[in-house]
């Protein structure tokens, strides 16, 4: 079968990417990394602190993690209600225990509702990434540009208003983004969004706007809620790609490890102590470096 004429004249077919939204790049081809102080892992911990409306918006899709049973769906609503009541405080303590500063990736409705949750990640020296306004704000390409600007500008003002500082850092909603939310997101001055999960370490867009990739194959909620394994599985395979990834920048430069991690999954008290026990494992590895998003984004941009 012989190739259609148009397809050897096809204008963007070249090496790499057939568009210009950012340049390819293999990660053994780049320049070594180096993180501070010697380190060669940078253990990047991001906690999605969502709050979910007991009725669930589909438009354009429904988040995951939303609500199941008809309205009024109690029991899936105070079960993620138990992840802002419960859950994140359990988990800054392990942070505390740790030495470990992380990203805390909040919908701007959770600083409205409870500033003083908001108050209590600020004081623990957390950075806040803007996660979307609530879990009815997610982004896909049928939403219209001026409704996407406005519900970002509402998320990054309010959180903004609330900590004290503007969120450098964007996360969205199932990491879900339009044909515009690049530029939009650049537009609005963010520096860095967490939702392309194609590399091991930042990148940039042609637009300036850095992405930082956050693994979804990570996450509590993939090993554990969707996979169904246990804790103890989870930390035990969270431990084994860090040992990959430490042998790796042994002789190639530094790597990172994203954990993305939920309150009112990993925050039970049947979960929390693998996590604690994970966490004080990585702290007494040479090789970590335990950083929210917006340093390792620094760090990694200085060297560019």
């Amino acid at each position: 079968m012989s190739l259609e004429p148009g397809y050897l004249t096809y204008p963007k077919r070249r090496l790499g990417y057939d568009h210009d939204l950012y340049r390819w790049s293999a990660l053994r081809d780049r320049q070594p990394v180096s993180w501070p102080g010697g380190k060669t892992v940078a253990v990047w911990i991001c906690v999605s602190l969502e709050w979910f409306p007991i009725l669930p918006g589909d438009t354009p899709f429904r988040a995951p993690g939303h609500m199941v049973t008809p309205y009024p769906d109690y029991r899936h609503y105070t079960s993620r209600d138990y992840g802002t009541r419960i859950g994140l405080y359990r988990l800054l303590d392990a942070f505390a225990q740790a030495g470990a500063t992380v990203s805390v990736a909040t919908n701007s409705t959770i600083a409205e509702r409870y500033p003083a949750v908001l108050a209590d990640i600020v004081a623990a020296g957390h950075e806040i990434v803007a996660h979307s306004t609530d879990m009815n704000g997610t982004i896909a390409s049928g939403l219209p540009i001026d409704e996407e600007r406005a519900l970002i500008a509402t998320a990054l003002g309010t959180l903004e208003r609330v900590s004290g500082k503007r969120p450098a850092g964007w996360l969205s909603i199932a990491r879900s983004q339009s044909w515009n939310t690049v530029d939009l997101l650049r537009e609005a001055g963010v520096s860095y969004c967490c939702d392309w999960v194609n590399d091991e370490l930042p990148w940039r867009f042609n637009n300036g706007l850095i992405n930082l990739p956050l693994n979804h194959e990570l996450s509590d909620r993939e090993i554990i809620a969707t996979q169904q394994h246990s804790a103890e599985s989870y930390a035990e395979q969270i431990g084994d790609a860090f040992d990959w990834l430490a042998g790796e920048a042994a002789t190639r430069g530094g790597r990172m490890l994203p954990i993305h991690v939920t309150p009112y999954i990993m925050g039970l008290p049947y979960r929390i102590d693998a996590f604690e026990t994970l966490l004080t494992n990585l702290a007494g590895r040479a090789e970590t470096w335990f950083a929210p998003g917006g340093e390792i984004v620094d760090a990694w941009s200085a060297q560019q």
